[in-house]
């Protein structure tokens, strides 16, 4: 009798639920006054930890170690801020039947943020995909995103990401860039002590982003901005993602075949190409839209979300594939199957 297999499991990422709750903190408790002033200002401080954090890590060695790949990465940082960026620029199309203006200037924003590390290493790595370029393609694009998105975003924003002047050009330097730089500056005297703390710094990673997702959703209530958002609006919001997440994952699956890469690098690329960065988008947002943040972020939020939940659903299916199966059982395998098969045909 056939054993019947459980079903794939669509996780639930808990940190989403921790952003939800500050969402609902910011809903019932706004920070007023002098204390929005204290929370703006511990805010910024966060935002300048997080990158210097992020300048910490990466390691320089290993990043130019990974050049040798450079087809696979490139093709990654073309999926990321050339195609997803067309593709949000012709959701244009779906205003206003399926979205207002702050919404739609939200996902136009989403298209312009960094592909994430983590999760496509993990995705990447479950499905037996290239897991050392996967490792390079999100380092390289984490750190193209520092100066590509916030110029995308103030050319192609607009007035939304507060216009592309030199006051907006200096805060984004003073914010991202420079704390970025000196943190890999002094990695050659703190890189140790940053790679032996992982886990704590990791927890100090994401406790500045509920800090900035909290000032960025309490200036939102405080000005009223979540009544213009209507459940119609949100349902055509989701849709909308739906639709450019196929994209990506249809795109970067089938276009790595037409231009000659292997089973891994395909599903490097399908995975570090279709996804975007909340840990990285959070704080940009909450530099580039301001008052504005709260619903700059919220497709993000929903996009983030989905994108888990539909990778680890393909992650699992690959890693049963047939050819997968063969990697893994060493490099003769696969010749040794089809001299198998061509003795029994003959």
């Amino acid at each position: 009798m056939k054993r019947l297999r459980r079903p794939y499991r669509t996780p639930i990422d808990p940190y989403i639920l921790l952003l939800l709750g500050t969402v609902g903190l910011a809903a019932l408790l706004p920070a007023r006054g002098t204390a929005a002033d204290a929370v703006s200002g511990a805010s910024t401080a966060a935002i300048a930890l997080l990158f210097f954090l992020y300048g910490a890590r990466l390691s320089t060695r290993e990043a130019l170690d990974g050049l040798r790949h450079w087809r696979l990465h490139a093709t990654v940082l073309a999926c990321t801020f050339l195609v997803f960026p067309l593709l949000g620029l012709a959701a244009r199309g779906t205003v206003p039947v399926l979205l207002d203006e702050p919404l739609y200037q939200g996902l136009l924003f989403l298209t312009l943020v960094p592909s994430t590390i983590q999760s496509s290493i993990a995705f990447t790595s479950m499905a037996r995909g290239n897991v050392p370029a996967a490792v390079c393609a999100g380092s390289f694009s984490s750190l193209a995103g520092i100066v590509v998105t916030p110029l995308l975003a103030v050319s192609l924003l607009g007035s939304s990401a507060g216009g592309f002047s030199a006051d907006s050009l200096l805060k984004i330097v003073l914010q991202l860039l420079v704390p970025f730089l000196a943190g890999q500056l002094l990695r050659r005297w703190i890189g140790g002590f940053v790679d032996r703390h992982r886990t704590v710094l990791g927890l100090v990673d994401r406790g500045s982003i509920l800090l900035v997702v909290y000032a960025a959703f309490s200036e939102g209530m405080v000005q009223g901005i979540w009544h213009r958002v209507s459940p119609a609006r949100l349902a055509g919001l989701l849709g909308v993602e739906v639709v450019l997440l196929a994209v990506m994952l249809a795109l970067t699956w089938y276009g790595a075949k037409a231009l000659g890469f292997g089973r891994e690098d395909r599903i490097t690329i399908q995975f570090a190409g279709s996804k975007k960065s909340l840990a990285a988008g959070l704080p940009m947002a909450g530099v580039l839209f301001g008052a504005q943040a709260s619903l700059a972020v919220l497709p993000l939020m929903l996009f983030h979300q989905m994108q888990l939940m539909v990778c680890a659903v393909i992650a699992k299916r690959r890693s049963h594939d047939p050819e997968a199966q063969l990697t893994s059982q060493g490099p003769d395998a696969a010749s040794r199957t089809a001299a198998g098969t061509e003795r029994r045909s003959g």
